[in-house]
């Protein structure tokens, strides 16, 4: 059976033009320009990808529940500048997300928040299916539990 859900990474066209950009400019966009100095420790919201040692991203703050709701809510994320979009197949988990502590938070059409647990990544399929199991449940964020950041949307299918 096909697992009934995909992450779905952030598109790439918000930031594409933020890259060409010096310090100077990037600061009305309260972004930084950084270089992953450890791997992992860099994750990628674009590619799903950790960033390699030495790659260049931005930091910036990103609008990732953008919803007329008490739980609309914006943080921040990296994006590498050579980041290719994640094409994941249906109930793939990448590496990134399998590897972390993750907070997993259910939403309902309105943007209220309906369910929010926390998991190994390694174990992510069986709570997100459990939210999912909920009808009310139209989509899912995943954060990274330690700090807190956006990690990816997951989407029903």
């Amino acid at each position: 059976m096909t697992p009934a859900f995909r992450l779905t990474p952030l598109p790439l066209a918000p930031f594409a033009k933020l890259f060409g950009l010096d310090d100077a400019a990037l600061a009305p966009h309260y972004a930084r320009r950084v270089t992953a100095d450890e791997s992992p420790g860099f994750p990628c919201r674009v590619s799903l990808k950790e960033a390699e040692v030495g790659e260049t991203l931005l930091l910036l703050p990103f609008a990732h529940h953008d919803v007329a709701s008490p739980y609309a809510g914006f943080g921040p994320i990296y994006v590498r500048e050579n980041a290719q979009p994640a094409r994941l197949k249906a109930g793939e988990i990448p590496g990134v997300v399998r590897s972390r502590l993750l907070s997993v938070r259910g939403y309902d059409t309105a943007g209220m928040m309906l369910y929010g647990d926390v998991v190994e990544g390694r174990r992510v399929e069986d709570t997100i299916t459990r939210q999912f199991a909920d009808p009310q449940v139209a989509y899912i964020h995943l954060h990274n539990a330690k700090r807190g950041c956006y990690s990816c949307r997951v989407e029903r299918l």
